[in-house]
């Protein structure tokens, strides 16, 4: 056996064992929770979360997320404790271009427009209020079959990033 395949050996054996790929299966097999059939969980393209758990995680990131469907209405934004952007309960189900200054309409309208048509695959702001340098990013989404199914909104307050240098790694 060549030294790289002993390493790999090696490893699995200090792996535990829900690590370690099932060669039969062809992945790792999956916790008994997952594989009940009443989970409540919602099954992703990869894994499965339920709905609390969904909603936590997004809580939790460190960006403010608006989803707008294929029909340009807010469906969803994160209620997250340090939003930049302040939202209301009112604005889901509202047209996107009435969540917005009178003349940014056209601005969202062009990006709207251009993410149906897949011209463009990203549109990025950035701007300075308060003391913060805020970073917003838009994104199309599409389905498995290439149809428009809506935009996602990002938003991110980026002055600690912008100030990094060097490297940081996990195991320093």
């Amino acid at each position: 056996m060549s030294k790289l395949g002993e390493n790999i050996k090696r490893d699995e054996r200090k792996a535990p064992k829900s690590a370690i790929k099932d060669p039969k299966a062809g992945k790792p097999p999956e916790p008994p929770a997952v594989r009940a059939k009443d989970n409540p969980a919602v099954p992703l393209s990869q894994g499965r979360l339920s709905p609390e758990q969904i909603d936590l995680l997004l809580k939790t990131l460190p960006v403010d997320i608006t989803f707008v469907d294929e029909n340009d209405r807010v469906l969803y934004y994160s209620d997250t404790k340090d939003r930049l952007f302040p939202r209301s309960p009112a604005i889901i189900g509202r047209a996107v271009q009435n969540c917005h200054p009178p003349k940014s309409i056209h601005v969202v309208n062009d990006i709207v427009t251009a993410f149906k048509n897949k011209t463009k695959d990203v549109a990025e702001f950035w701007i300075q209020s308060g003391g913060k340098f805020i970073l917003i990013r838009y994104f199309p989404v599409y389905d498995a079959g290439g149809r428009y199914r809506g935009v996602i909104e990002v938003s991110q307050e980026i002055s600690r990033l912008k100030t990094l240098e060097g490297e940081k790694r996990l195991m320093s």
